[in-house]
């Protein structure tokens, strides 16, 4: 371990902490908030150096610059509090796409994934696949870049949510593969038919125990809560998509919550879908559940 107030670099001055030090401050400082505080810490750490992550491990005892330690613990602060480190970052992850987000969208989650994964399962050969609700973009998104032969259309209602994922569209360089419409799936969807319709819609039931978690207070509320039983957004959902699908062929593919499966492959089935199955999440709770039309 470096002693404090060595000289062991030319990086930074005396008095500010060495990267080790300031790790391990920032990962006690969020114990008890974080379910991966050093991780939390380093991620922040290495975007406020403009370094990646590697260069922690590589230099732990370069010392920060004047101003870096109070920045970090300003950060730090932020996170404990219960923000998500990719508001404060600016960006998240998502199947290797870098994505801008604010709290405008929610910030992508690992189970969505495995709606992309359906979604390009069951996308037929230059097929067209609608996201509605879209967010940042990162169901369409990571579809158009994995599929370039696809043809994707997005929607969404909120205009900040839109203008978020406008700008990772265009930086991405998809904006000639992937249209992005203003619009609420009550009012209908665009014109299909579609061979694949793939969502992440809200699915929080009112008083679930998610909501005490302090991540989701910084999140909008828009595009989590779904009513009593957290099946209002799929429920409305669930006619305009069923039209808009491909007759004899087009697949509905949507993400729902881990207790939620029994009740979503009723909902696709009174609702005249067949093939009607779910898919179990990395953890193997049933995530995403998917139907055809008939």
């Amino acid at each position: 371990m470096p002693e404090t107030g060595g000289t062991r670099t030319a990086a930074g001055g005396p008095g500010e902490p060495y990267i080790e030090e300031a790790v391990r401050e920032a990962t006690e400082a969020l114990a008890g908030s974080s379910a991966t505080p050093r991780l939390d810490a380093r991620l922040l750490l290495a975007d406020l150096l403009g370094v990646p992550c590697s260069h922690l491990f590589a230099y732990p005892e370069r010392r920060l610059a004047p101003g870096q330690a109070t920045a970090l613990r300003e950060r730090i602060a932020r996170r404990a509090a219960g923000e998500p480190a990719a508001y404060i970052l600016g960006y998240s992850g998502f199947r290797g796409l870098n994505l801008t987000v604010t709290p405008a969208v929610l910030v992508p989650r690992p189970e969505t994934e495995h709606v992309v994964e359906q979604a390009t399962a069951y996308l037929p050969h230059g097929g067209r696949l609608l996201d509605p609700g879209t967010g940042c973009g990162a169901i369409a998104l990571a579809v158009a870049a994995e599929r370039p032969d696809a043809r994707v259309t997005a929607t969404e209602r909120c205009p900040e949510a839109t203008a978020v994922a406008a700008e990772n569209r265009d930086r991405l360089g998809l904006a000639e593969r992937v249209a992005l419409l203003a619009g609420d799936w009550a009012d209908g969807l665009p014109e299909g038919p579609y061979d694949v319709i793939a969502g992440n819609p809200p699915y929080v039931e009112a008083g679930a125990p998610e909501w005490a978690d302090a991540t989701l207070a910084h999140e909008p509320e828009a595009a989590l809560a779904a009513g009593a039983d957290g099946l209002a957004a799929i429920r409305s959902l669930l006619p305009p998509a069923v039209a808009a699908l491909a007759p004899g062929s087009g697949v509905l593919i949507l993400e729902h919550g881990a207790a939620q499966g029994l009740a979503v492959r009723r909902l696709f089935e009174a609702s005249g879908l067949t093939e009607v199955a779910t898919v179990r999440d990395l953890s193997g709770k049933e995530r995403v559940t998917h139907g055809r039309r008939p």
